[in-house]
């Protein structure tokens, strides 16, 4: 199975440091911090994957970027997340905090500024309901 090319993003140099060299990050540690970021919001109950990070998650292996998609265009920084939300919560407020902390967590990992980060809902949890001993 052949691996994907890595892609890399080229981070600013921490203000008043002089340069000693050129920070790249590669844009699947961006999908790991968003899809850890996103995660940590009550209200999401997955992130969505595809199918070889299903089986890859069956043979026991964690797939922490799974749902995130990143996309660079000369400057700006476009993020896509897909997610499964808990059934009841508000969809919006649910969105818009993934968004907020997508953002801010790439910000204070990355100094990168995202220019968006659209949340895509692709299914509904339900809450599983345990048999009852008799």
């Amino acid at each position: 199975m052949a691996e994907k090319p890595l892609t890399y993003v080229k981070m600013q140099q921490p203000a008043g440091k002089e340069p000693i060299g050129s920070i790249e990050a590669a844009a699947e540690v961006l999908e790991i911090i968003a899809s850890i970021a996103a995660n940590e919001i009550n209200g999401v109950a997955a992130m969505r994957g595809n199918f070889a990070s299903g089986v890859a998650e069956r043979l026991g292996k964690k797939v922490h970027g799974k749902g995130v998609k990143t996309e660079l265009h000369e400057d700006s920084l476009a993020i896509d997340v897909f997610l499964v939300v808990n059934y009841g919560v508000s969809i919006p407020d649910t969105a818009r905090k993934v968004q907020q902390q997508v953002r801010q967590a790439l910000f204070n990992m990355t100094s990168l500024q995202t220019q968006e980060v659209n949340v895509h809902i692709t299914g509904i949890q339900f809450e599983q309901l345990q048999p009852q001993a008799e």
